[in-house]
């Protein structure tokens, strides 16, 4: 089984997993990461400069160091996704989808098929062969994780009918985003609090796993007891800056 196949069995299956976002357009970074024993890495192309070129070094570094990685694409663009899974991506995870319609239109763009993924064979996810078709269509279902961004209010007004959408492998809550959204300053104001819940008691209500990110890593019991299990926490970004200031505390300086 493939590290993108086993990613996407231990999503669906609720286990416990945990990776950090990479902001830094450079393989290196990715390299590095790979070395940390995390369950995934998340490329942020919404929210980072990464263009193809960067993604697809990124991906290369990912897949030599056996590293599941996803994508968060730049929108729910059909040309966005077909971009990040042809490199290689293990999945992709989609921002700001706002209802059904929008999380069918997500689902059917990761998947070859009438209205989906264009097909090509010689790429980076097929391992730069020409499979049998039937063999590539098959392989696909079972190794690309469809994860969808929630943290939009209109989200809010269908989302046990969002949740539901059938090919949907895990929602992902976008804490930071659903606060702005709300009209909220604080990403712990109840109102926020109230619908972080309020998504993760929807998606559990059907068994469909639910992951997040959170800015405080006390609350991380909280939402593993109301059945969040998939956590994208931190970013190089942070680390590196964290790391600093700890040395120069540690140095005296």
């Amino acid at each position: 089984m493939s590290v993108a196949a086993k990613l996407k069995t231990r999503l669906i299956e609720g286990d416990a997993l945990l990776g950090t976002f990479v902001k830094t357009p450079h393989p290196s970074v990715v390299e590095v990461l790979a070395q940390t024993g995390l369950d995934c890495l998340c490329l942020d192309a919404e929210h980072a400069p990464f263009d193809r070129i960067d993604l697809d070094r990124g991906l290369l570094a990912a897949r030599a160091g056996g590293m599941p990685t996803l994508v968060r694409v730049a929108s729910a663009s059909p040309h966005e996704i077909l971009n990040a899974l042809d490199l290689g991506a293990a999945g992709v995870i989609v921002p700001h989808i706002r209802s059904p319609q929008e999380a069918e239109a997500a689902v059917r763009a990761c998947h070859y098929g009438a209205g989906g993924r264009g097909y090509a064979g010689g790429t980076r996810a097929s391992g730069y062969l020409s499979p049998a078709i039937a063999g590539r269509l098959a392989s696909t279902r079972t190794e690309t994780s469809v994860i969808l961004q929630i943290e939009d209010v209109e989200a809010l007004e269908h989302l046990d009918a969002l949740v539901g959408v059938e090919g949907i492998d895990a929602i992902f809550i976008g804490r930071i985003d659903l606060t702005v959204a709300l009209g909220e300053t604080d990403p712990k104001s109840p109102r926020v609090i109230a619908a972080v819940s309020g998504i993760i008691a929807a998606c559990r209500a059907i068994g469909r796993t639910v992951g997040m990110f959170t800015p405080d890593l006390s609350e991380l019991s909280m939402w593993r007891e109301q059945g969040s299990s998939f956590f994208l926490l931190g970013a190089d970004h942070a680390f590196i800056r964290n790391g600093a200031l700890a040395l120069r505390t540690e140095a005296g300086f």
